[in-house]
Formats: structure tokens, sequence, C-alpha cells
């Protein structure tokens, strides 16, 4: 039965319940806090094999620039300079990877459509609020269903198999670092390829490399391809993300041609909004905020996400 003075409407998009308002129950308040102090994570098949195929691309590119280009060229200081930015890059797009896949998007509590969460909310008469049908939760402004994490998402962008989670308002400058320093790695990648080639058809394939010229062709080849792969996706995305966040509207919304009900934050507004305060070099650092989660638990049947 419906509280009275006010409608539930089971629907899953214009959802008109404003992001502060607060869940006052008891048994729902300590279940939220409980999973807010673990990490997120997805049993999806697919985006597992995605994001596990992610880190072994990065591992190949970075055997191929160490132990092909670097370590057998004379010149120290070109081996040295060229293997600590890559790595670095490397370093910081995997650590950007392991923030957007283990952050919580910003996935609404499931099942707090009840009865004293209707009454807390303090609803004026004739106000209508939204439920989702699928997870039974009151759906907060921007919210949309994920149909892969059977959860309601709040600012939900997408759903990315390669970071094997979606996209939403916890964990989208995490994402949008990813794309940066997987391009910025891969084009580094691509001037190193090109520079071996010269290197190695000048002195006629001798001492070029530790391999055999055969495969060290076959290495660069495939190398220069995943480069060019990785930058025209990650190029993309970086680009689609950013004007997003600049006109604060994610790309459902904008799929979807939602007029927007709220208040749009433009440009630097966004942007702060996003990665947190004034600009600055923390805007680049993936490990701001981190800190040690729990261990595990037993995972909630049903659920295709748990928090270790």
């Amino acid at each position: 039965m419906q509280p009275s003075g006010h409608r539930l409407r089971d629907v899953e998009h214009h959802p008109l319940l404003a992001e502060n308002d607060n869940y006052d129950s008891s048994s729902s308040s300590s279940s939220e806090a409980d999973v807010a102090d673990r990490v997120w994570f997805i049993r999806d098949g697919c985006g597992m094999i995605c994001a596990v195929m992610t880190w072994l691309l990065v591992a190949y590119a970075d055997f191929v620039v160490t132990f092909v280009m670097l370590l057998p060229s004379k010149d120290f200081w070109y081996s040295v300079v060229n293997g600590v930015i890559f790595n670095c890059l490397a370093v910081l797009a995997l650590s950007s990877h392991l923030r957007t896949m283990l952050t919580d998007p910003g996935a609404v509590p499931k099942g707090n459509a009840t009865k004293e969460y209707m009454e807390s909310l303090q609803l004026k008469p004739g106000e209508v609020i939204y439920k989702c049908p699928k997870c039974c939760c009151i759906k907060p402004e921007r919210a949309h269903h994920c149909s892969i994490c059977k959860r309601c998402i709040r600012k939900m962008d997408h759903h990315c198999p390669w970071v094997n989670n979606c996209v939403g308002e916890k964990n989208q400058r995490f994402f949008v670092l990813f794309t940066m320093y997987i391009a910025l790695s891969s084009v580094h990648a691509l001037i190193l390829c090109g520079l071996q080639f010269i290197s190695c058809v000048r002195g006629q394939w001798t001492e070029c490399s530790d391999f055999s010229p055969p495969v060290t062709v076959i290495l660069l080849i495939f190398l220069c391809l995943e480069g060019l792969l990785f930058f025209t996706f990650t190029a993309v995305m970086f680009g689609t993300q950013i004007h997003s966040i600049c006109n604060d509207e994610t790309e459902i919304e904008r799929l979807k041609s939602e007029k927007p009900t709220w208040e749009r934050r433009l440009r630097w507004e966004g942007m702060k909004s996003v990665f947190g305060g004034p600009p600055s070099l923390l805007w680049m650092n993936p490990f701001v905020g981190f800190r040690f989660r729990r261990l595990p638990t037993r995972p909630r049947k049903g659920s295709p996400e748990f928090s270790v």
C-alpha cells in the first residue's frame, strides 16, 4: 500500500528525487555504510575477460618496449628516459583502470522503496517520485538502471566492459584518467616503434635487437597495430568524456535527448565537480582518495556484484 499524500510510479526514467535526499531507515543505513567500506566488483564474465585482456595488452606493450627496443639500445640515457616515461604511463593507466573497476560508480541502494523511506522523504501532497521496478529502489535524479550491474547508477554515462563497470558520478574521473594515460602511452609506443624501425633499417637489422629480425618485425608490427587501435579508441572516449563533463550531460542523456531538469554545471564547474577542487596536478593522480578496504565477506545471493 502506498503512503498517502504522494504518488509512487513504477517507471525507469525521468526521476524527480533529489540526489541529496537521505534514507533514514536504520537497517538500510547500516547496510549502505557496510558496502561503502568495501571495494566494488562486478561478477560479469565478459567484463572480467575484457579487463584481463586490457592488462595483458599493456603488459605486452611494456615487454616489447623494454626488452625489444630499449634494453638492446647502445644509448644509455635514451633507454633510461624512455623506459621511465613509458613505465610510469603504464602504471598510471593500470592504476586508473583498477580504480575505475573497483570503485562504486554511484549505485542506489536496492529495495529502499519502503514505507519508512517514503515517510522520511517528507514529500508534499501530490508530489511524484519514481521507483525502479527492476531493483525496487527510489530513483534519484539522473539515475539509470544498468542491466549488467543490476543496479540503478547515479549519473550513469555508460557501462564499459573494458573496465568491467559502469561509469558514473563516483568513478568517472578515474575512467577519464585511464583513457588519457592509455592514449599517451600508445603515442609514446608508436614513436618508439618508428624510431626502432629506422634504426634497424639503417643497421641492416644487425644488433638492433636481441631477437632475430623476423621475430623483431612481428613484435613491432603487433605493437604498432595495438598502439593505433588503443590510441584511436581511448582518444575518442577521452574527448567524449571531457565534452560530457563540460556540458554536464551524460552519454545516456545525450542519446535519449533528455531535457535537463537540473541546474547545469558548465565547463570548469563541471570539471571541478568530477575531479574535485580547483585545477591542480592532483587531477592527474589516480591514487587520490585511495584507502585500503576490508577483506572480502560472503557476497549476497542474487547480486552480480560483491565487495572485497
